[in-house]
């Protein structure tokens, strides 16, 4: 599966009014919140199938309810530009969704749950370069390519593989190719993380910590953890966090490497680099769940904030379906997506041992 690219009109938005700007986004943005509403309305009815007219019908959440609606729709017809500049909103109600999120976490919890992030995270990203850089010379891929497969397997997926893209002033057919291996492998783990997490009879939280460890996309990983149970959804988004609070110096490593090698502009201010690259959502997420832990939130707004999480959340849920293109995929050629398929199953054998052995203690 590949992504379906959504760039901007060619005119310059900033030579637009903000009002066409603005109405500019409603098609799309239409669209996502009906695709996810049409993915909890299908789950609605299937329960009511299901319990009062006793008719055999898949019990699925709305979650990936909407992912299928929207690859079934993305796949199905080719949607008109016009629909671009909303669709790719679905980010920005993603990253939404994970800050309102912090308000589940007090700040011993993030400080305990975070700390052991912090340190899976540090052998995940020396684990997920060494084998993606290694087996991307065995199958002799563009060196560049190779880096971006790398960047994106070890840190946040798509967003870091266009955070790379700039600084090391890689080919736009390498990042199109890096991208369609990372959702592929993405979409994967859809399907085959839930499974796996409930044949071992993994709990909420170990399993929420080995999905956001081992699923790169951010997207990917937060339904991936959903798709468990409410609880792993929310250790998900810790450990993804966590995660990508590294994308910054690792987008900035490579930058200096290929700037030395000549094939990349040099890095003048590394300070500002590392803040530029820094994901501020993330900020976001830790405030929200300070102002949690001293108080600041009666109960009823707590429970106003997770609600307002899950609205968030849907419309970027319906993205990760209507921005899957499977056609896109064969353009792409099978040695990129074989490296990453090998050195993701790997990652993910080995991040799955790390996670059990950590949290047989560390983690109720």
């Amino acid at each position: 599966m590949s992504t379906q690219t959504v760039p901007l009109p060619l005119e310059s938005t900033r030579q637009r009014p903000l009002w066409r700007q603005l109405l500019a986004l409603i098609p799309g943005t239409a669209l996502l919140f009906g695709v996810g509403f049409a993915g909890k309305g299908t789950e609605s009815l299937g329960h009511y199938l299901r319990t009062t007219r006793h008719i055999a019908f898949p019990q699925i959440e709305y979650v990936l309810w909407a992912i299928l609606l929207g690859l079934a729709i993305g796949n199905a017809v080719r949607l008109p530009a016009l629909f671009r500049p909303g669709l790719a909103t679905y980010e920005l109600w993603l990253k939404l969704g994970i800050v309102l999120v912090g308000a589940k976490f007090l700040l011993g919890d993030l400080l305990h749950l975070g700390g052991l992030s912090l340190i899976l995270v540090a052998i995940e990203l020396v684990l997920s370069l060494s084998v993606m850089m290694m087996l991307g010379r065995v199958f002799k891929l563009r060196p560049k390519l190779t880096s971006l497969l790398a960047i994106g397997s070890s840190i946040c997926g798509v967003t870091a593989i266009m955070a790379a893209q700039g600084a090391i002033d890689s080919e736009e057919q390498d990042t199109s190719t890096a991208i369609a291996a990372i959702l592929t492998l993405g979409a994967l783990a859809l399907f085959t993380f839930p499974a796996i997490g409930h044949a071992l009879h993994m709990g909420q939280q170990s399993y929420g910590l080995w999905t956001g460890l081992a699923v790169d996309n951010t997207a990917e990983a937060t339904v991936t953890g959903a798709l468990y149970g409410d609880e792993a959804g929310r250790i998900a988004i810790l450990a993804k966090t966590a995660r990508s609070s590294f994308i910054g110096f690792v987008v900035l490593g490579y930058a200096v490497y290929w700037a030395s090698r000549g094939q990349a502009q040099h890095v003048e201010h590394k300070a500002l680099f590392l803040w530029q690259k820094f994901p501020k959502f993330i900020l976001g997420f830790v405030a929200i769940s300070i102002l949690a832990t001293a108080g600041f939130f009666s109960a009823s707004q707590l429970n106003s904030l997770g609600n307002l999480s899950r609205w968030a959340f849907l419309p970027a849920f319906a993205g990760v379906g209507l921005r899957t293109n499977v056609r896109d995929l064969i353009h792409q050629g099978w040695r990129p997506i074989l490296v990453g398929v090998l050195g993701e199953i790997f990652l993910a054998l080995v991040t799955l041992a790390l996670v059990l052995f950590a949290t047989h203690g560390a983690v109720r």
